[in-house]
């Protein structure tokens, strides 16, 4: 009997268990579809803003060199490296890919005798950065899909000053690309100096000879202040892919641990009605052992 009570115990505990799993799993989905939204909107407003930025530079047959996002350090000093986790675990490796990516990062500039600035988004990056050992700069905790923009407007404007005042010589961006709630990638992109991403996207050389546009402000103006605002959104984009491949990645594995506990629950219900049986068979033992002595 105590065997059945501890199994009982156990299955009732399993199904408790599966109810939160099962609530949790509706939740991340709710909020995944409201995330995915966000991307479709963001992702070809940051593409088509790369592509008239290539144009334009192509237009005004602008000397990369010149302007302080657009130029490349001629030697690699110092880095920054920007890690966007997330605040809360149960979401499978999410967490783990995208701090160790980091750390690989990190660790490949140190054997090169770079210097670094490790900048973590998301409690869970930032306790296994200190649980670790390593140095970070600075730690952006609790970022919620309403504070994203002011987050990213934050850090655009900490690389750019330091980029522009040649304190750090390149910024990586770390982060999960989201293209399914089962499928997410982690990413790693420069996002300064632009030059990189810009370049094969040029217009020909004679693009004045076929285009006449009018600009006001003028056209370096446009372009000065464009290039900050691509960073902005690249940094706010990656914060909404992060956000959306974390409810995924939740949501997939709530629905693993359910399916898991269901599973644990038939092996119990099995073991509990085995258990059951071999009781009422020993009772049943006891019974005629008991009329064959009396009757002897």
């Amino acid at each position: 009997m105590a065997a059945q009570r501890d199994i009982r115990r156990r299955i009732v505990s399993v199904q408790n268990t599966r109810k939160i799993t099962k609530a949790m799993e509706m939740v991340a989905a709710a909020r995944l579809r409201r995330a995915q939204q966000r991307i479709e909107s963001t992702r070809p407003y940051a593409l088509n803003m790369l592509e008239f930025i290539g144009q334009l530079v192509a237009y005004l047959q602008v000397d990369l060199s010149l302007h302080p996002l657009l130029r490349p350090h001629p030697a690699i000093k110092k880095v920054a490296i920007i890690a966007l986790t997330a605040d809360r675990g149960l979401a499978g490796a999410f967490n783990s890919n995208i701090i160790h990516r980091a750390l690989a990062l990190v660790d490949s500039y140190t054997a090169a005798g770079v210097d670094h600035d490790l900048v973590i988004l998301g409690r869970k990056g930032l306790s296994t950065v200190r649980f670790m050992g390593y140095r970070f700069d600075k730690a952006y905790l609790d970022v919620t899909e309403r504070t994203a923009f002011l987050e990213a407007q934050a850090l655009t404007n900490g690389v750019i000053r330091r980029y522009a005042n040649d304190q750090i010589d390149r910024v990586h961006l770390v982060f999960n690309r989201f293209k399914s709630p089962m499928e997410q990638f982690v990413t790693e992109q420069v996002i300064l100096p632009i030059q990189e991403e810009i370049t094969d996207l040029y217009i020909p050389k004679d693009a004045r000879a076929y285009m006449d546009f009018l600009f006001e402000p003028s056209a370096e103006e446009i372009l000065a202040d464009l290039l900050p605002s691509y960073v902005e959104i690249s940094i706010y984009r990656a914060i909404l892919e992060g956000m959306a491949s974390e409810h995924g990645a939740r949501m997939t594995a709530m629905r693993n641990a359910s399916e898991a506990a269901e599973k644990m629950i038939d092996e119990l219900t099995l073991a509990m009605n085995r258990a059951r049986q071999w009781s009422i068979t020993q009772e049943i033992l006891e019974v005629v052992a008991g009329a064959d002595a009396l009757s002897g």
